[in-house]
């Protein structure tokens, strides 16, 4: 299989012995999806919660499950729904016929309510299956999960000062991952997409940080340019294309398909 510098950057770097240095696969050997296409689920109830506790200020939401087990909202749904006709109205070579999806339930429900909708205009095989892989879940915050904002102000003082001073890209909470830590599943997911899923459309649904992780790997970003980046949006889709041996951007965190939600 190809590392990951070839199968991203169309550079092999060679880990065979001395003898084989000077052998290099040909270009058009390299393996990559055709369009690799990564969204994050549609809005969940937690991203509801939170919303109206950070306007308020409050310390606390009213979420007893875990991270895991957060499900969609209605409208959530309705974006689900939304990305399904999306889907099925790509061209015929870019629609996906092979999905990988986190384990978590809001993005399990976001791909099946995708592959219901775009299996209903005929656009895919209803019996299409979805890949579950827990490279793609959502970042792990430890001791700051379900806090808010003035929570952990108030309740980690000392973290909050680590964090603006290490920098989203490097901070890493006690018991959870820095973005850094997401960057290296990502890679390694990445590996195994390409070559499994080599001249093939793939769909990604995952969560904002592993979306936004994906771009960091796959555009080599600099942390400035990282941090300088919008939150990845609800049900947004994002799209590379498979040329030259590189996975190029043609498509970012857009939302134009949400505004014919019904």
């Amino acid at each position: 299989m190809a590392e990951l510098g070839t199968t991203l950057n169309g550079q092999h770097q060679s880990t065979q012995s001395p003898h084989h240095l000077t052998t290099h696969r040909p270009a058009s050997a390299t393996r990559l999806p055709s369009v690799l296409i990564a969204t994050r689920h549609g809005e969940s109830t937690a991203n509801v919660e939170f919303h109206l506790a950070e306007a308020a200020g409050a310390l606390s939401v009213p979420i007893s499950c875990r991270d895991a087990d957060i499900p969609l909202s209605l409208h959530g749904q309705q974006q689900a729904q939304a990305l399904g006709r999306w889907w099925a109205a790509l061209p015929s070579t870019d629609r996906p016929r092979s999905v990988w999806c986190s384990p978590y339930v809001r993005t399990t429900e976001t791909a099946r309510i995708a592959l219901a909708q775009a299996a209903g205009l005929g656009a895919v095989p209803v019996t299409l299956a979805v890949r579950h892989d827990e490279r793609l879940r959502d970042r792990e915050l430890g001791v700051l999960e379900m806090l808010t904002r003035a929570a952990i102000e108030a309740k980690h003082p000392e973290e909050s000062a680590r964090r603006r001073k290490m920098g989203e890209l490097y901070y890493r909470p006690p018991g959870g991952e820095s973005w850094a830590d997401v960057a290296l599943r990502v890679r390694s997911l990445l590996r195994d997409v390409c070559e499994e899923e080599a001249g093939r459309p793939v769909l990604l649904v995952a969560h904002d940080c592993t979306v936004l992780m994906l771009r960091y790997v796959l555009e080599r970003l600099t942390e400035e340019r990282l941090t300088a980046l919008a939150p990845v949006r609800n049900c947004s889709t994002s799209l590379w294309r498979a040329q030259d041996g590189r996975l190029h951007p043609e498509r970012w965190n857009t939302v134009d398909h949400l505004a014919l939600e019904n």
